[in-house]
């Protein structure tokens, strides 16, 4: 399967292709969430630049602490910047961004959640396009299976073909991901027009929505993970889960039953 073109001499991947449109499109819905909110446009720019670098640092050290090869990335430090040589992991992009959106609240004096229900519809977008790079790239796929199972989801013959690895055909986890984020992204943007001032429902919705979906992946993927016999994203896809279920009670709890009135919450 062909999995880049080469410009010049050199071989640019459809993976680095799809995760750079996946970014500036996310960039693109922030920004116009942004401005629709008021706030100060000079912070966006730094905030979102801040956020790309060390989501990136975040993936990249997740995927070396949790890929069973941290003897040899040590042994081997400039593999740790080699991006080319793959291994991105979205919980420590997650990580990574969330640490940055909390570190630019507290200098600018701005609602925590306010910035992260922006964040997260970027991010859900950003998942949707970017599993389509694990496609091409024939990973984070699930068990071998068999050319009638997919022929039976009535799967289009280019992703059948290339489910086709080595002669073994794997079920597309990559594919029921996207497509369920997708579904949790025009879902977020229908509620969010009810509650766009209720911070933190958008965020709570994310976490509880890709909490039950990776939770599920994980079950199928073949290359997860792993800390000893723990699937590392199936572990944390499992606390996002249960912290959006705690977050979305308390919010409940004070948009609707406490009437808030300043639909504020920080």
């Amino acid at each position: 399967m062909i999995n880049g073109i080469e410009i010049f001499g050199i071989k640019i991947y459809f993976y680095a292709l799809i995760m750079v449109s996946a970014i500036i499109l996310g960039v693109i819905l922030a920004h116009k969430e942004w401005i629709k909110q008021k706030l100060n446009e000079e912070i966006f720019y730094n905030l979102v630049f801040s956020i790309i670098i060390f989501a990136f640092l975040g993936a990249r050290t997740w995927y070396v602490l949790f890929s069973n090869n941290l003897d040899w990335y040590i042994q081997n430090p400039l593999q740790i910047i080699n991006l080319r040589g793959g291994g991105l992991a979205i919980h420590g992009a997650i990580i990574g961004g969330l640490l940055t959106i909390i570190y630019y609240a507290k200098k600018y004096n701005l609602k925590f959640l306010q910035l992260t229900d922006i964040i997260v519809v970027s991010l859900i977008i950003g998942q949707v396009i970017g599993r389509w790079g694990n496609f091409f790239n024939q990973e984070a796929h699930g068990p071998a299976t068999t050319l009638a199972f997919l022929q039976s989801i009535h799967l289009p013959t280019f992703i059948i073909e290339g489910m086709n690895i080595n002669g073994t055909y794997y079920q597309p986890t990559f594919l029921y991901e996207s497509v369920w984020n997708l579904i949790g992204f025009f879902i977020i943007l229908f509620i969010r027009k009810k509650v766009r001032y209720k911070y933190g429902i958008i965020t709570a919705f994310y976490l509880i929505w890709y909490g039950i979906i990776r939770s599920f992946i994980e079950m199928l993927r073949t290359d997860a993970l792993l800390l000893g016999s723990i699937k590392v994203a199936q572990f944390t896809s499992i606390l996002m889960f249960i912290g959006g279920i705690i977050l979305l009670i308390v919010l409940i709890n004070k948009y609707y039953f406490k009437g808030d009135k300043n639909e504020n919450c920080n």
